[in-house]
């Protein structure tokens, strides 16, 4: 079974990682779910899910302090990692691979192994420090992937625009699924 890793960061958006363990639950892959402790407060604060109910998604979870984990370790074979949301700060970590976290060793790993790793980063304006570590990450192999909405696909409510985005970063590992309506041009006038 393929596996991926799952970081729950603390900036705002908490809701593309839970949608992503859903789709990826759906799609039969085998998730690591770490959540930072900034990302418990957000998820109680944004979301109608309880931490319980957020592991419940994941195949496996393991504690944001837990260095040791299987998933910090280059021997542990995955697709990559996710970061859904990926805050300023984890993303910091990250470009500079200062792992102070079990989230930001993940991320770490997936760089030095050159497995993907995709960071929804979440944060606007962004500085010129967020800019540089996101270079940073993209120049090491890492992909930046905002949570942009496409607004091609006319989408009717919230949750449609977060299934498109999550829909899209799946796709970066060629995983199937039916969250995206795909754009097949401009209609003819």
């Amino acid at each position: 079974m393929s596996k991926i890793i799952i970081g729950i960061s603390g900036a705002s958006g908490a809701i593309y990682g839970i949608e992503m363990l859903k789709a990826l639950k759906a799609a039969n892959i085998e998730t690591h779910l770490v959540v930072s402790k900034t990302a418990q407060i957000t998820i109680a604060h944004e979301t109608p899910y309880t931490l319980p109910q957020v592991h419940a998604l994941a195949t496996h979870t393991h504690s944001a302090a837990d260095l040791s984990a299987s998933i910090a370790s280059g021997s542990f074979k995955t697709l990559g990692m996710v970061v859904a949301p990926c805050s300023m700060r984890s993303l910091a970590e990250i470009a500079l691979g200062s792992s102070t976290t079990l989230l930001t060793r993940a991320a770490d790993v997936c760089l030095k192994e050159r497995r993907r790793l995709v960071l929804m980063a979440r944060e606007t304006p962004l500085t010129s420090a967020h800019l540089r570590n996101m270079l940073a990450v993209s120049d090491m192999g890492g992909i930046i992937a905002p949570p942009v909405p496409a607004f091609y696909s006319k989408p009717e409510n919230l949750d449609a625009m977060v299934a498109h985005t999550v829909g899209r970063v799946l796709d970066l590992f060629d995983i199937q699924h039916s969250l995206v309506q795909r754009w097949d041009g401009v209609p003819a006038e």
